[in-house]
């Protein structure tokens, strides 16, 4: 397979993880762009970057480079996705990929027109131990999948400037961290939810705080989710059989998950990647894609905004861009 030129937008956590991920398997990022050019410069240094653009937009236009990965706050993703894809860019592009549905929708009809993937930086797709998980249930050892609880928590504290809290970045639980949840449902349920529930609690900004969802789809599969970015609790998902249960903590970057069988009682521990290396098996499946392999699972990540979409429209929740 082709070796590839990545460009990242942005120099945060999630780039500094993409850049050692890419250094840990003899990889390295070719270029890097960011509002503000210092920290580009500092950040290249760091990792032995060869490219870096004065101006970040140039990245779009820059011939040698064949996939952008956005690591911005995602308020800002749909433009820089345009302007990636107008110019026949690649793109991978961190969670939450849009803000909703109109947005994802307008950027997946210009890639189908210039020819692009697009894919979400949703470690829930691409972590070996889920996939792992898809064949033991695709193959009916357990039986149906009838039920699945998914929780994530997160405390943080009360600064309503900083971007969990903060309207004009696009804060709240939903975009942070229910994408993970109801990417997980997505995944291993049989269609994409149509009958949901739903309540929520704001802060003090107006965004989602603290959410529980209720949702089932046409076969019946039915699924509870909990969210709180002012209260922690374990990242703990089950998936519920007809005759057994699958466990898994730390979900968005799980590395093993205990299967019981419902009769007997007995449990065995089911292991398959690594939690580290979660933004390798991104990277690794995204340019399977652009050399025509579909790894990406845009229709799950089509249906997730659509749900998250929906759940915002029901609490009356828009965003200054959306006003």
């Amino acid at each position: 397979m082709k070796e590839y030129n990545w460009a990242v937008l942005g120099t945060g956590v999630i780039a500094n993880e993409t850049a050692a991920a890419m250094a840990k398997n003899g990889r390295r990022l070719y270029a890097v762009g960011n509002r503000t050019h210092e920290k580009a410069v500092t950040f290249a240094e760091k990792y032995g970057i060869e490219k870096v653009y004065d101006d970040f937009n140039d990245m779009f236009t820059d011939p040698d480079i064949d996939i952008i990965y956005i690591t911005t706050p995602h308020n800002t993703h749909i433009d820089f996705m345009k302007k990636a894809i107008e110019n026949k860019k690649h793109i991978l592009v961190e969670k939450s990929i849009t803000l909703n549905s109109d947005e994802l929708s307008e950027a997946i009809k210009l890639a189908r027109k210039n020819g692009v993937v697009i894919g979400e930086a949703m470690t829930i797709y691409h972590m070996p131990i889920f996939k792992e998980l898809k064949k033991i249930l695709d193959s009916g050892e357990l039986g149906r999948v009838n039920l699945i609880t998914a929780n994530f928590g997160s405390f943080k504290p009360y600064d309503m400037s900083n971007r969990f809290f903060n309207r004009n970045l696009a804060g709240g639980a939903m975009l942070d961290i229910g994408v993970y949840a109801l990417s997980f449902v997505r995944y291993f349920f049989d269609s994409s939810p149509n009958n949901t529930l739903s309540q929520v609690k704001y802060a003090p900004t107006g965004v989602d705080e603290q959410s529980g969802l209720l949702l089932m789809n046409d076969e019946g599969q039915m699924a509870s989710i909990m969210l709180s970015l002012h209260s922690k609790q374990p990242k703990r998902a089950m998936i519920s059989c007809e005759r057994g249960y699958i466990e898994i903590m730390e979900y968005p970057r799980a590395w093993e998950a205990k299967i019981t069988d419902a009769e007997s009682g007995e449990s065995r521990l089911v292991k398959a990647g690594k939690n580290e290396d979660a933004l390798w098996y991104e990277i690794e499946d995204m340019e399977k894609s652009v050399s025509g392999e579909d790894c990406m699972h845009l229709d799950y990540t089509e249906d997730v905004m659509h749900l998250m979409t929906s759940f915002r429209q029901e609490w009356n929740m828009k965003y200054p861009e959306e006003m």
